[in-house]
């Protein structure tokens, strides 16, 4: 048997014996549940992820009943996990489903990937996990297994080196027994072939590891150069009456994208003159609390907020674009993390 064949056979028994069996989006060939973990596990750890899938499916426990939900209501269910994008892109694809698929969600390749914000690797993980098709993934971990076991260098962003990765990848696919094996996949990466100081000792495929034996395993899989560390700055007005606090809706696009947060100038306005001419509410008072910072994949944003106490009750009328939401009711709320911590202190302090 080659080293390449039998890549698979050690990995599926592997994940037999050491793998992960009790996620609660394993044991089911559900492919909505499969889907809903997946995108979750972008850019996030699986600790992280459980209790979210947990609240997610209970509150969406099909297909059909994300998509009739209000985007504000799955925005809010998704706050903390960040990457609000992914959230409104799977509001849209189950939608999508309901309008294609009759609101059962498929299990082909071909169609999954066709759905918004489903890529080749998700695509290929839910037609595997659910429906039992020979496709191959390549996810962080994925990535990272492949490239050093391969021998694979360079950044694995860059086209050249990705179409290597998927060559390597697909070659590398068992004949039978797909689900073992791309959970196994998952498993090694997450648990074993880690970004640093990786447990070579306990991985089942470290025999044939073209890194490990020529010893570039730090060296791979190789960094894409990043650009100095940018920061911006802005103020953030909470502006609370009669135990409510006054919200903005964010556009679609950009950083928190559709959720409600608080109204921001820029960090060397005047509190009270924006206020005044935005919203021509007058404030009685006016103080600065503590500023944070919140770090998104390319910047850190750096925030001034500051307390304001309207003079009278002229409050703006409830809108689409902005609205009052009590303070006792933050956790049902579409709020950004940073946002809903900040105003979780302003309730507690009263």
């Amino acid at each position: 048997m080659n080293a390449r064949r039998s890549f698979s056979a050690r990995l599926i028994a592997w994940q037999l014996e050491h793998g992960r069996h009790d996620l609660p989006w394993q044991c089911t060939r559900d492919a909505y549940r499969i889907w809903i973990s997946e995108v979750m596990l972008q850019q996030t750890q699986v600790t992280t992820v459980i209790p979210y899938f947990e609240r997610f499916m209970a509150r969406f426990p099909t297909v059909m009943a994300l998509a009739v939900a209000p985007e504000d209501d799955v925005l809010a269910s998704w706050s903390g996990l960040g990457y609000y994008a992914r959230a409104r892109n799977l509001h849209r694809a189950a939608r999508e489903v309901v309008e294609r698929h009759a609101g059962v969600f498929p299990t082909t390749f071909e169609e999954i990937a066709a759905l918004p914000g489903v890529g080749r690797s998700t695509a290929g993980a839910i037609a595997a996990l659910a429906g039992g098709e020979k496709r191959a993934i390549l996810d962080a971990n994925a990535k990272r297994v492949i490239a050093r076991h391969a021998g694979i260098g360079g950044d694995p962003s860059n086209a050249v080196v990705l179409r290597e990765l998927w060559a390597a990848a697909e070659a590398r696919l068992p004949r039978t027994r797909i689900e073992p094996y791309t959970q196994g996949l998952m498993d090694l990466g997450s648990d074993v072939c880690l970004p640093r100081n990786p447990r070579c000792l306990l991985c089942p495929v470290q025999a044939d590891c073209v890194a490990r034996i020529a010893g570039t395993i730090d060296a791979i899989p190789g960094k894409k150069k990043r650009a100095a560390g940018r920061r911006e700055r802005i103020a953030m007005l909470v502006v609370v009456s009669r135990g409510e606090v006054l919200l903005e809706k964010r556009p679609p696009r950009g950083i928190w994208g559709g959720l409600w947060s608080l109204p921001e100038i820029a960090v060397d306005a005047k509190p009270a003159d924006a206020l005044r001419e935005r919203w021509g509410i007058e404030a009685a008072g006016i103080e600065a609390l503590a500023p944070f910072e919140h770090a998104f994949t390319h910047y850190t944003l750096e925030v001034k907020p500051w307390r304001v106490r309207p003079r009278a009750a002229n409050r703006l009328a409830q809108g689409n674009a902005a609205t009052w939401l009590a303070l006792d009711d933050l956790e049902g709320a579409a709020l950004p993390s940073p946002v809903r911590k900040l105003l979780g202190r302003v309730a507690l302090e009263g």
